[in-house]
This record gives structure tokens, sequence and C-alpha cells, in this order.
């Protein structure tokens, strides 16, 4: 029969607590603490008769330090300048609000159909892998999606034909 869970926390806490403060130091110590005691609390009922629950909880410790540390190297770190210059082609938009609201308007697969194809460079064929169907519903998407750009925009026209003359040729390859 185990010992209630209370009982444990109780026995074990200042133990588990040095150990994450080991590990991780105070700041992050007292979630890691926390952490330890929640998962165990979740794995406590499966815990066999008999178990060294001391070496049990430090060993959940021990695994959520390494998550913490984990979670830490996945963060972000603001930087006073940024590592690369700016690209010498632009940001993608910027100075043609009306064209990208008119895209942001599309129906969802064209706007995607576009996007992949024009801003990720992306065949008919990798556009059906990544949203689903076949080649043609790509392509007819995306003819659809032009077709309703260049009746908004007077502008797409004459940029857009060339670039789908383009890369006609390039899908027929």
């Amino acid at each position: 029969m185990q010992v209630p869970f209370e009982s444990v926390v109780e026995q074990h806490s200042a133990t588990v607590l040095r150990v994450c403060r080991a590990l991780l130091g105070a700041h992050d110590a007292d979630d890691a603490w926390s952490e330890t005691f929640l998962a165990a609390l979740r794995a406590y009922p499966q815990l066999p008769d008999g178990a060294n629950v001391e070496a049990w909880l430090v060993t959940i410790a021990r695994r959520k330090a390494i998550d913490v540390h984990r979670g830490a190297a996945r963060r972000a770190v603001p930087l006073p300048q940024l590592p690369q210059a700016p690209s010498a082609l632009g940001v993608p938009g910027e100075g043609d609000d009306e064209l990208w609201q008119l895209v942001a308007q599309l129906p969802d697969k064209q706007r995607r159909t576009i996007a992949f194809r024009y801003l990720g460079g992306l065949s008919y064929a990798q556009i059906a892998a990544v949203l689903g169907g076949s080649e043609d519903a790509a392509r007819r998407a995306n003819a659809d999606g032009l077709k309703a750009l260049r009746r908004k925009h007077p502008a797409m026209d004459s940029v857009t034909d060339s670039t789908t003359d383009q890369t006609t040729q390039e899908d027929q390859r």
C-alpha cells in the first residue's frame, strides 16, 4: 500500500529542490520543482510498491531540469543589431499594399497557391503535395487566383502574364 502523495511531498521536497537548484540555479528551480511534483503526482499510482521514491523523484527532477535547459536554448535572444544586412530585394509586399490586400481577399486555396508559387518558388507538384489534391487542382487554383487579381488590379496584367508564361514553361520541363 502506497503512502499518501502528500507524505511523499513532505518527505522529499527538500531533496528535490536541492537537486533542481543544483542543476538550474535559484531562478528556475522553483518551476522545475513544481513540474517535478506534478509529473510525479500523475505517475504515482503506477509506481510499484517498494520502489525507491527518492531516486524516482530525483530522476524526474533531472529530466525537468533538462527540459528547462532545452526550452532556454530554443528561446530567441534579443540582439542590439540584426546579424544580417537587409535584403537588396526589399520586403515582399512593401509599397504595394493594394495588391497584397487583394491577395488576402482571395479564397484560402487560391491565396496559398499563389503564395507558394510566387513567393516560395514551389512547382505545382510541390504545391499539390503541401496542400493536398492534384497538381491540376493546384494549377487551377493558381489560375483562378491570378484571374481574380487581374480583374481587380490593373498592374497585374503585364506583370503576371510574363510570370505565368515563364512558370508554365518551367512546369512543362
